[in-house]
């Protein structure tokens, strides 16, 4: 266990499973039930409990705490998980806890998404790929956030909401309810602002996908339709504009309503 790669303060638990590529810093501590990946980076001072999965090419920075317990009163021990994919960069002070046996009993991370310092992910929450969450973003429990979504700096989700794919928040934005995807958002609490046309580009979305795009917001936010009435608006420009699909999709599994 204790090879070049891994620091001799390290404390690793003798049940825990990592790869021989595993690089381990100075006094971090790693307990039972954690397995770790090949190419994973783990710097100094970090504390990671079990049972807690993490995948291929992480690089966590110093001073986190990966697989704590829920902050969930509820919660009386049950041996729920996290799950972190491949290719995720977490900085210092991050905070990602273990589900709830009331949720899906996992907090799922997946791949390439880039965490900056002092995010809090809460207990059951299900975080995509290709996320950016800013420094000081916090997710409550139960959060599902989809892939490439952005949260501005101190970004605050209350539990329970959903943040759409192509998403991206103001720094501050305070969130209590979903958030389709595309859309801009910012404010206490949190309204819709236009969608993220900047960020459609630069993962290659089409201008005229882009065009349909800002028509699909404004059959949804600017025409003065019903939710109900917006939804067959959508319905209809499915032929012409796929990418409208990630907006019918999340309409129709929204429980928290959207922001208006």
């Amino acid at each position: 266990m204790h090879t070049a790669k891994i620091h001799p303060t390290a404390i690793i638990d003798a049940s825990a499973e990592l790869d021989s590529s595993v690089e381990v810093g100075a006094y971090t501590v790693i307990g039972p039930q954690v397995k770790i990946d090949a190419g994973t980076r783990v710097a100094s001072h970090v504390a990671i409990n079990g049972p807690t999965t993490i995948g291929k090419n992480n690089q966590i920075f110093q001073y986190s705490s990966l697989g704590e317990a829920p902050q969930d009163k509820k919660y009386k021990g049950e041996p729920t998980l996290l799950e972190i994919g491949d290719n995720n960069t977490i900085r210092e002070f991050c905070t990602f806890n273990r589900g709830t046996v009331q949720d899906k009993g996992t907090t799922k991370i997946g791949n390439d998404n880039w965490i900056m310092a002092y995010v809090h992910i809460a207990h059951d929450c299900q975080v995509g790929n290709h996320t950016i969450l800013a420094n000081n973003s916090s997710l409550a429990g139960h959060v599902d956030m989809h892939d490439y979504a952005i949260l501005g700096g101190f970004t605050l989700v209350h539990q329970f909401c959903k943040i759409g794919s192509h998403v991206i928040t103001a720094v501050g934005s305070v969130v209590f309810k979903d958030i389709p995807p595309y859309v801009t958002a910012a404010g206490y609490d949190a309204k819709p602002h236009g969608i993220n046309a900047e960020g459609l580009k630069r993962r290659g979305f089409s201008p005229e996908s882009i065009l349909q795009i800002k028509r699909a917001y404004k059959a949804l936010y600017r025409k003065g339709l019903t939710l109900e009435e917006a939804k067959v608006e959508l319905e209809a420009m499915l032929s012409k504009t796929p990418e409208i699909g990630l907006l019918t999709d999340f309409l129709n599994v929204s429980t928290r309503g959207i922001v208006r």
